[in-house]
């Protein structure tokens, strides 16, 4: 497990005289030390069956932390193609940036920043971190794990969707138990029935190179996470060679346990 630093940019050259503090070459280095010493943007990029509202404490507390932070709506449509709707996004953000994706979110960010330098950290929140070619119901099975949750999907056909395709919520009857077991009931009900649906064919779309390769990553296991096995967890975080911290937590680690999500991404802002 590595140990990063987010180094600044460092002027080379010939040195200049006291004389010079006042000119144009001490305002360029004085830019620069703002530039390299700002904290990052922190992009939360939820998953299926969810929303950005599940990120609300989470961001509250970086907020109070004096950070920045955007909480991006994934469209749900497949790993590179969320991926590179976020990739576009990003071009709006100046500076640094990390990234934290939770589920399928995982997948997103996987995506979306590879390739581009100003991403400086990955934070993978009970999140799929798949390899190249592999679909997230492949990653499901890693470790030996199983998850119910396709067995409790409905789907519902959208405009312009392929043959076979369709939006897939969880069965709001098995919402609770699947997705958020330790959270109080009047609260998942109102999850359940206000799910953000993802793309079936999501689920078996091939991801694509993944960020995870060049960029430095921090990984949550939620223990008790009944929609990603844990074991399966486990194997993308050490595959991923990522800084770990395992918790017994559902699947929406961000909302029982706000507080360790939000000190593991300091942790890598920092």
């Amino acid at each position: 497990m590595a140990t990063v630093l987010l180094s600044g940019l460092v002027l080379t050259g010939p040195a200049t005289s006291a004389n010079a503090s006042s000119g144009p070459r001490a305002a360029a280095a004085e830019q620069v030390n703002r530039t390299s010493s700002a904290k990052p943007t922190i992009v939360l990029v939820h998953g299926a069956f969810a929303d950005s509202s599940g990120w609300n404490t989470v961001t509250g507390q970086l907020l109070t932390a004096g950070y920045k932070v955007v909480a991006f709506s994934n469209p749900l449509r497949g790993p590179q193609a969320d991926g590179e709707y976020l990739r576009q996004f990003l071009t709006t953000i100046d500076g640094p940036v990390v990234l934290v994706g939770h589920s399928y979110g995982g997948a997103v960010i996987s995506n979306g920043a590879t390739g581009n330098p100003k991403v400086k950290a990955l934070v993978y929140v009970a999140a799929y971190a798949p390899e190249e070619g592999e679909s997230v119901a492949a990653a499901n099975s890693l470790g030996g794990g199983h998850t119910d949750v396709t067995d409790h999907l409905i789907v519902r056909p959208y405009p312009g969707a392929a043959p076979g395709d369709g939006d897939a919520y969880i069965d709001p009857a098995y919402f609770h138990s699947l997705f958020a077991q330790d959270l109080p009931r009047s609260t998942t009900g109102v999850m359940a029935a206000t799910q953000r649906p993802g793309a079936l064919a999501a689920l078996v779309t091939p991801s694509g190179a993944p960020a995870w390769k060049s960029v430095p990553s921090w990984y949550l296991i939620a223990r008790q996470d009944k929609i990603i096995p844990p074991e399966a967890e486990r194997t993308m975080a050490k595959r991923a060679g990522a800084t770990t911290v395992e918790i017994d937590s559902s699947h929406v680690a961000m909302m029982s346990h706000p507080n360790v999500v939000t000190k593991l991404i300091l942790r890598a802002a920092r």
